[in-house]
């Protein structure tokens, strides 16, 4: 029991750092050869976790090479459009000015159901308003409209906003998040006088505080603790 105990933990870790080391995208979309890279270790980790027989590094070996391949085709990547385009792909056009390119629809085998159903999901439903519909290398179809159809902003309106800017978690779920307190040039006492005048006694009967660079709070009570 202590042997599957730690050989757990060793495949854990190192599947942790293989990821980890693989980037953040790797949590996203995936390419076809991060897919690949992803199915390939999540199978070879299985096996010593399921036979004590078979030697950890067994296990261990193949997640370090197929890590080095994946780091190395990245760079590849990023170094050279053309390698880009040999192991990623291209974009494409699936529809341009309204109009449904039925070849590009072929090639890449997507039916009208699955671009009907993408559209929805982007609130599209008048393909007369789609100036470009691309479908990107990771699968995901993304939306240009006519500029007419585009939402204006409040910079083509004429009207003046205000900076705003990123909210900061003060408080999450009961804890005090002193450095970003101190990121925002505050301290406890300013703490306990903002919610001393929202009638909260104890920073535990709050569920969620935070404030922008202009000064707007948010602040969520704890359920069942007002």
């Amino acid at each position: 029991m202590g042997i599957i105990f730690f050989r757990t933990l060793i495949i854990y870790a190192a599947l942790f750092l293989a990821m980890r080391l693989m980037g953040k995208r790797q949590l996203g979309e995936l390419e076809l050869s991060e897919l690949l890279i992803t199915v390939l270790i999540s199978d070879i980790a299985a096996h010593p976790l399921q036979d004590i027989g078979i030697p950890l590094m067994n296990g261990l070996l193949p997640i370090i090479i197929l890590l080095c391949c994946e780091l190395l085709i990245s760079g590849l990547i990023m170094k050279s459009s053309r390698a880009k385009v040999i192991i990623c792909g291209k974009p494409c056009l699936l529809i341009v000015d309204g109009v449904i390119d039925q070849k590009e629809m072929r090639k890449n085998r997507v039916t009208l159901d699955e671009l009907a159903e993408q559209l929805r999901g982007k609130s599209v439903l008048d393909l007369s308003l789609i100036k470009y519909a691309v479908l990107e290398t990771d699968g995901k179809l993304n939306i240009v409209l006519f500029p007419a159809e585009r939402p204006a902003t409040a910079g083509q309106l004429g009207i003046k906003t205000g900076a705003g800017g990123y909210p900061v978690i003060l408080v999450n779920d009961g804890r005090i998040m002193r450095d970003n307190l101190r990121l925002l040039g505050k301290d406890g006492e300013w703490l306990r006088q903002e919610l001393a005048a929202r009638k909260v006694k104890s920073v535990q009967d709050v569920y969620l505080m935070s404030m922008n660079a202009e000064g707007k709070i948010y602040f969520a009570p704890a359920e069942g603790k007002r």
